[in-house]
């Protein structure tokens, strides 16, 4: 099988013949039809994971068919469409496990840092990690939303808003573009937040109700003037802005974040005490939100903006990610 690998941490891509791999106990071997490009996959390209192993195949946005089960396999079967995402694996036995709460499991396995993923034509994954795929979904559109949208649609159906509450989506981007859609389905008033007027059409095309314009004043001012937010989803990886966000929170709402900086947030203790606002994060969910996520998004035409690019292309595509040019998921397709 073709593979798209790294050897070493910063090391370039590597697009190399390997065996195809055979599945042990518990594993499923999924033939991988597309796989998106993430920009948490930066963790295995520069080595920001502590104790990973090269060389190693990243990706964890993998949809694609089941192509072999290994023993005491018995809920999957040959031919079924499927995919993963970053959650990779649990332990079902750590306080996490046993409340079953998998994303959070002690012991969790990544899909594409804790074993090899889906840059590549064939991927072994474990039986509990596989979820299935609506028959009216392509690989390519499918894939996105293991990861990109698994992570803001169960942070948005878990965040206390109801139908008709104002909710805004900070950032239009890969994580964005798929939130506004996903706020606009679930019946909030959907506000999206960006930098630049030119991207007000593309928020409204994608469901917002109403485009705050950061650049043009403070964002925070913008969202009371329209009854502040529920709650303000924080997809954009931009610390800064999330920050300037929070006194547009209503009393009793959620600043919640799913895009992770590497900057510290600057709010005073005084920004929440007073107001009763909370600030929260959201990791992305295990198989059963996955399926949750694309059933949803079968059933109200949510959709993710994708640019296709083939395996021998993935540097190109990884590039295109991380300059944040591709619109709005970049995603490398296998074989035809």
């Amino acid at each position: 099988m073709r593979v798209a690998q790294i050897s070493k941490p910063g090391g370039n891509f590597e697009v190399v013949d390997r065996p195809v791999p055979e599945p042990g106990r518990g594993q499923v071997r999924i033939k991988v039809e597309a796989c998106g490009v993430c920009h948490s996959d930066v963790v295995v390209k520069e080595g920001n994971w502590p104790g990973l192993q090269y060389p190693r195949i990243p990706g964890h946005e993998i949809a694609g068919r089941i192509d072999a089960v290994g023993p005491d396999v018995t809920q999957w079967k040959l031919g079924q469409r499927v995919g993963v995402g970053w959650h990779g694996g649990h332990c079902f036995q750590c306080d996490q496990c046993r409340r079953g709460q998998f994303i959070l499991c002690r012991f969790e396995k990544i899909t594409g840092v804790s074993f090899d993923g889906g840059y590549a034509e064939y991927m072994l994954a474990r039986a509990e990690a596989v979820g299935a795929i609506p028959e009216d979904l392509t690989a390519d559109e499918a894939a996105p939303l293991f990861c990109a949208g698994i992570t803001v649609f169960n942070a948005l159906r878990h965040a206390g808003a109801t139908a008709g509450d104002l909710v805004a989506v900070q950032g239009i981007g890969g994580l964005g573009h798929l939130g506004i859609q996903y706020a606009r389905q679930m019946g909030f008033h959907t506000v999206a937040i960006g930098r630049g007027a030119d991207k007000d059409a593309l928020a409204r095309k994608l469901g917002a109700h109403d485009y705050v314009d950061t650049d043009a004043g403070n964002p925070a001012n913008a969202l009371q003037k329209l009854g502040s937010a529920r709650v303000v989803l924080a997809t954009a990886p931009n610390s800064k802005a999330i920050s300037a966000l929070i006194d547009g929170v209503a009393p009793d709402g959620t600043l919640l974040i799913v895009g992770v900086g590497p900057e510290p947030l600057t709010i005073t203790p005084g920004q929440l005490v007073m107001t009763r606002r909370s600030l929260r994060g959201w990791p992305s969910g295990s198989a059963i939100d996955w399926e949750d996520t694309l059933r949803f998004s079968s059933l109200t035409g949510v959709r993710p903006m994708i640019e296709r690019y083939p395996l021998a292309k993935v540097a190109e595509a990884y590039d295109q990610m991380l300059s944040g040019r591709a619109r709005f998921r970049a995603v490398l397709t296998m074989g035809a």
